[in-house]
């Protein structure tokens, strides 16, 4: 894996960037609240739009409590917005300030934590259904764009090694990991 300097980039480093650059759900709404007037345009890398007409069917919070194949437990939170499109759509997109008075609505009702990273849930026949990362947010004269970035798996044990050894030569699951799981 080729780095932007033109060096080898390590998977863990690689999934290291991509943790970083998970956008936080405070900095998520900082960008709506930017240009409320402006429509809310889901993307991916490849150009492909969520469908106008879309519907802001639920925001979760989201606690996760997992174990890794190292052993060592993690804990997180997401907040995951989660979108639909209708049999029978409208032609036009939901508003950045529809979106956001949803969302102020939602945060009074549940905990949302704003430092979170802020995932966006949705499948159609252009996006395999998943939870997106969303990678950035641009702005043009009345549309707001949000990128989605499908999630990386990686092995947090070996990510773990990786970062405190800078070594590649043990394997994901070594013989002490594996004896924990």
């Amino acid at each position: 894996m080729e780095s932007a300097a033109g060096g080898k980039r390590s998977a863990a480093q690689s999934a290291e960037e991509n943790r970083r650059e998970t956008m936080k759900t405070n900095e998520f709404i900082s960008e709506l609240r930017r240009a409320p007037e402006n429509q809310l345009v889901f993307v991916d890398g490849y150009g492909h739009a969520v469908h106008s007409g879309y519907h802001l069917t639920e925001l979760k919070a989201a606690s996760l409590d997992t174990v890794d194949c190292g052993g060592q437990a993690n804990q997180w939170q997401e907040t995951i917005v989660q979108l639909w499109v209708p049999a029978n759509p409208d032609n036009d997109y939901m508003s950045a300030a529809k979106f956001l008075r949803i969302f102020d609505k939602v945060g009074g009702m549940i905990p949302l934590n704003l430092d979170a990273a802020i995932r966006v849930e949705y499948g159609d026949e252009n996006f395999f259904q998943s939870t997106y990362d969303v990678r950035s947010i641009t702005h043009d004269e009345d549309l707001t764009r949000v990128l989605l970035q499908a999630p990386e798996t990686t092995c947090k044990a070996r990510d773990r090694r990786h970062k405190s050894t800078s070594s590649e030569a043990e394997p994901c699951c070594s013989a002490v990991a594996v004896s924990r799981c």
